[in-house]
């Protein structure tokens, strides 16, 4: 069949969910009763928002696109790609189509969450149905409340709760391959290219989306030292869904209680996102920390965002994430202390640029992470708690095998002294964050 579709159709929307297998949205709308027809939509509200025309991650999607695009093909099927904002987009396909139901996987982010609404509201008018259904996480919104009926706010009862609630039930995968057949036989138009989008085709050697039972094994001992190649390197195909959670989860549960742990942190964060959207939208989660006075050093922030900081672990973190768009997870956490409270300046200028540099950018993850780091967050640490970047370079890289790759010139009169000094800061961030704290009293 040609691109004219006369017949009454349900569509699919791919969000972070691209792949076939396992994917709850696809698997509802292939047993709606209709043939489904697949949709993606670059959204130009975020594409114009890159500054980086090269940015690897329209890559990574167009690539898998492609990858969906080739298997759909092996069974009559195909995938429409539109390039535009969502809205026009939606009010062009429903005067196009005769269209039952739309049926996609829910996105907790605010942005994603306005957009759907006003979707919503656009296909209602037609009579369209808009489905949203559960695929990035294991439990979503309010699945897992307290006792009192409220969102956890404290990650280890809500990780508690998790671990119990986690059964074969929500572990099981949506057997999509069995329903298959019911796509609609057709050919879709051209997709427009990644030039045409205003991009630069990347040809970064993206991480495997292979799942290592081996690495899952060791990783409680070895996930903490960023010269071992021991973490999963998955974020980025959890981020846009080339991977089922649930089968994540349950390698996890068999391999490594350390790593489900990581995976709940995601869900934990997601929940937060959705039960507290003030966080995505440049709020602290704990109000009062919204009264510190933070310092603003344009040269200080260059110094951080440049791996110039003078403190090897530091600069070695930020130099792997301007190179790679990746940066170890404990890595993370002691670059974004250093810049918030060893030079006291915004965690929200630190999270907008790791939403610009990280592969696997997630606003729920990177928002949860930034504040736990300066203290303004869930379960987070007291702001007294003040990471000492000497110290966890000299206990988690002891060889300075990871300093060494980033930093070549660490040791020579070509690096840099450090540029604050950790006891003047320590107490300049504990004066500065007790004024604001008491000021809320």
């Amino acid at each position: 069949m040609n691109s004219k579709i006369k017949e009454k159709i349900v569509l699919f929307w791919f969000r972070r969910d691209l792949r076939l297998d396992d994917n709850a949205g696809l698997y509802y709308a292939l047993k709606s009763g209709y043939p489904v027809l697949p949709l993606f939509i670059f959204d130009k509200n975020i594409l114009d928002d890159l500054t980086n025309k090269k940015d690897d991650r329209i890559t990574f999607i167009y690539k898998h696109i492609e990858d969906i695009r080739k298997e759909l093909r092996s069974h009559d099927a195909d995938i429409l790609v539109e390039y535009g904002f969502p809205e026009d987009v939606w009010k062009k396909l429903s005067d196009q189509y005769d269209i039952a139901e739309i049926y996609t996987n829910t996105d907790y982010e605010p942005y994603a969450t306005d957009r759907d609404k006003k979707i919503f509201r656009i296909v209602k008018e037609k009579g369209t149905a808009f489905k949203g259904c559960k695929d990035q996480v294991i439990f979503e919104k309010n699945e897992i409340l307290s006792g009192q009926g409220t969102p956890y706010t404290v990650f280890t009862p809500y990780s508690r709760a998790w671990r119990e609630k986690s059964n074969e039930f929500y572990l099981s995968s949506y057997p999509t391959k069995k329903y298959i057949k019911n796509l609609l036989k057709w050919t879709a138009p051209a997709s427009p290219t990644i030039k045409e989008m205003g991009f630069e085709e990347s040809d970064y050697d993206f991480p495997s989306d292979h799942i290592q039972p081996e690495k899952l094994k060791h990783y409680a001992q070895e996930r903490d030292f960023p010269a071992e190649n021991a973490t999963s390197r998955l974020g980025v195909h959890l981020r846009f869904g080339t991977i089922s959670i649930r089968e994540l989860a349950r390698e996890a549960k068999d391999h490594s209680g350390v790593f489900l742990n990581e995976l709940i942190w995601r869900d934990f964060y997601q929940q937060i996102l959705w039960n507290f959207p003030e966080v995505g939208r440049g709020k602290a989660f704990r109000s009062a920390y919204d009264n510190i006075k933070w310092r603003y050093d344009k040269e200080d922030f260059k110094k951080w965002c440049d791996g110039q900081t003078g403190y090897p672990l530091v600069d070695a973190g930020m130099r792997q994430l301007n190179e790679i768009g990746f940066m170890h997870n404990r890595v993370r956490m002691v670059t974004a202390s250093f810049l918030s409270k060893h030079l006291l300046i915004d965690w929200r200028l630190g999270e907008a640029y790791f939403a610009e540099k990280l592969l696997d950018y997630d606003l729920a993850a990177n928002n949860g992470g930034w504040q736990w780091a300066a203290g303004s967050g869930t379960d987070a640490a007291p702001y007294f708690r003040i990471f000492n970047p000497t110290a966890q370079a000299e206990r988690f890289d002891p060889k300075q095998e990871y300093i060494k790759k980033w930093v070549p010139e660490f040791g020579t009169d070509q690096y840099p002294e450090p540029m604050v000094d950790h006891k003047m800061a320590r107490e300049r961030c504990l004066k500065a964050y007790k004024l604001a704290l008491n000021a809320d009293k």
